[in-house]
């Protein structure tokens, strides 16, 4: 089976082209595919499937094998894929992914060619909770904003929770000194969230700049989320702390994330890379 290895900002996945190959068992081909010590590493597993509605359609597996919805730093890197390997004409600067989420537009940037960067349109950021609405996860009050685009997520505001800061357990910037990999799991699978939710944890610079990191169900702390990144610029916008278009620093890279406030869409701009390509046979593995 060929592969392709592809991240934005850190987020990475393993791609596989099913113009061209077969997978029979998604979820369990992820599990063994994103091992990092067994396989070949990553986030999580994306096919790229024929669809009839779009250029292509983007089926997206977590880490745990479980099935995402949408994933912003997966699309982008889809998009130069089906430019970048003549899936679609390679003069095309708007190409279209379809997704458990609904049919999403991308806008390319190239150089050399090749595409560098991408503009998505994400869809409309809708509130799903109180804004904010209290919360208690691991013995902690807390307040978050709760927003749908495709995924859930839940947006946690450092400056709304001044309890954070009982969690750690050095001195250190606070942002980098929170120990998700003890809480993470806790604010994951909270009742709250019957199937389970993404948590963002946002240090505010200025309205324009905020500094993030993010717990993604089914996959643990990641690099980057772009899903994520436009919920919490969409809760700043909605919450009165962020102007309507925010630079975004993630552990992997910086998005930009734009909320138009009409129609409610958030528009997220961001890099994409081709790490590497190869064959393997997930019998082996």
């Amino acid at each position: 089976m060929r592969f392709t290895k592809m991240h934005g900002c850190g987020n990475d996945y393993v791609y596989v082209n099913c113009f061209e190959e077969t997978v029979s068992d998604p979820s369990s081909l992820a599990v063994k595919l994103a091992d990092r010590h067994y396989g070949i590493g990553g986030d999580g597993l994306i096919l790229i499937e024929p669809s009839d509605k779009a250029d292509a359609y983007m089926h997206m597996f977590n880490l745990d094998g479980s099935e995402g919805n949408m994933c912003g730093n997966g699309i982008r890197c889809v998009a130069k894929y089906i430019s970048d390997h003549g899936i679609v004409p390679a003069d095309r600067d708007t190409v279209t992914v379809d997704t458990k989420s609904g049919v999403k537009t991308i806008d390319l940037t190239k150089e050399n060619g090749k595409v560098a960067s991408a503009t998505v349109d994400m869809g409309v950021a809708r509130p799903d909770s109180e804004m904010p609405e209290k919360i208690t996860v691991a013995g902690m009050d807390l307040l978050f904003y709760g927003i749908d685009l495709g995924n859930p997520h839940a947006v946690y505001f450092l400056e709304d929770n001044d309890v954070l800061m009982s969690t750690i357990e050095k001195y250190g910037d606070l942002l980098p000194s929170l120990p998700l990999e003890k809480i993470g799991p806790a604010f994951e699978s909270h009742p709250r969230f019957p199937d389970k939710v993404n948590s963002e944890f946002i240090d505010i610079v200025s309205r324009q700049e905020v500094n993030f990191r993010v717990w993604e169900r089914g996959s643990g702390e990641t690099l980057a989320c772009g899903t994520g990144a436009s919920a919490a610029a969409a809760a700043g916008f909605l919450a009165g702390k962020l102007d309507s278009e925010v630079l975004i620093h993630l552990v992997g890279g910086d998005l930009r994330i734009r909320y138009d406030e009409e129609s409610g869409h958030c528009f997220m701009t961001g890099p994409a890379t081709e790490v590497f390509s190869g064959d393997i046979d997930p019998d082996e593995l």
